[in-house]
């Protein structure tokens, strides 16, 4: 029996054997065993409850900050569709499905004269993903706004995880690794629209100046070091020191304009991408005695 004919009936789409490298933002990575966008909450709740527990599960947003291996994934990947991308404001709070773009909430948050949100707009990548890694630049960070985000488990229940549950970190969170998020509600403050839309130009010609957002990369690839370990430089600067800034393996290069971003130069695979961090890492520690973490969330085997 294959994998589609063990998985329940659903709404949405469920199909076998899905490129997934046209869904990242590396464009590299396998297939996946079997792809499913569920119809709605309802929808995914039930295809988890109903579920083989042998079955493994593995979400995936846009990928902005994913390396899927050229094996691909085995068992489920579920990509939340447009049903989970809405976004509402009510009163100086912000309601975003988790698959509702990190810029985009911030626009919709600034057309509805709600501040505190403007560091969204320098992400690249969802809702969901910024639940979970506590995701945030330029100042801010999504346990700055978090109030409660909705999620579904393995079972197929719906949860209600307030922000104290979190127990956020730099680029992490205590948050269950079987909850899929749906739904966040933020908070933040009634502000003139054109103001915060200032403050969001602001940040996108930042972001533009000093990121390579033009190529096919995957946003930060390493955490920023233990300040005590590095002597309170950032991952980037460390990297430049250990003569990483332009380095290639195949078609994988650190970016010479940011050096702690990797670029797909047209013809990487993901096998060169993961070399590339790796021997990164390595060169870092010998020679400037710091160990890196990486950011990019690998998935999947290799080929």
């Amino acid at each position: 029996m294959s994998l589609l004919e063990r998985l329940p009936s659903v709404r949405g789409s469920l199909k076998a054997d899905v490129s997934l490298a046209p869904y990242s933002w590396l464009r590299v990575g396998g297939p996946a065993e079997v792809f499913f966008m569920p119809k709605d909450e309802a929808d995914l709740a039930h295809f988890l409850s109903s579920t083989p527990d042998d079955i493994p599960v593995q979400v995936l947003g846009v990928a902005s900050n994913t390396l899927i291996r050229d094996g691909g994934v085995k068992g489920v990947v579920i990509r939340l569709g447009p049903t989970f991308a809405k976004i509402t404001a009510d009163g100086n709070q912000l309601i975003a499905g988790a698959a509702a773009l990190d810029n985009k909430v911030a626009k919709e948050a600034a057309k509805a004269g709600v501040s505190g949100l403007e560091f969204y707009a320098g992400i690249p990548g969802t809702i969901g993903g910024a639940l979970r890694m506590n995701a945030g630049c330029y100042g801010g960070e999504t346990k700055d706004v978090l109030v409660e985000a909705v999620a579904i488990d393995r079972r197929g229940r719906r949860q209600l995880m307030p922000l104290s549950e979190f127990n956020y970190r730099y680029r992490g969170s205590d948050a269950p690794d079987d909850l899929i998020f749906t739904q966040a509600v933020f908070q933040g403050r009634k502000d003139v629209p054109e103001d915060i839309i200032a403050r969001i130009n602001d940040i996108t010609s930042r972001r533009e100046e000093s990121q390579p957002i033009r190529e096919k990369t995957g946003g930060s690839t390493f955490k920023n070091p233990d300040p005590e370990q590095s002597g309170g430089r950032g991952a980037w600067q460390v990297i430049d020191a250990a003569g990483g800034r332009g380095f290639r393996v195949g078609g994988a290069q650190m970016s010479e304009k940011h050096c702690n971003f990797m670029i797909n130069t047209g013809d990487a695979t993901a096998a060169d991408l993961e070399n590339l961090g790796e021997t990164i890492r390595d060169k870092v520690r010998a020679s400037e005695g710091v160990d890196l973490e990486w950011e990019i969330k690998r998935i999947g085997t290799a080929s």
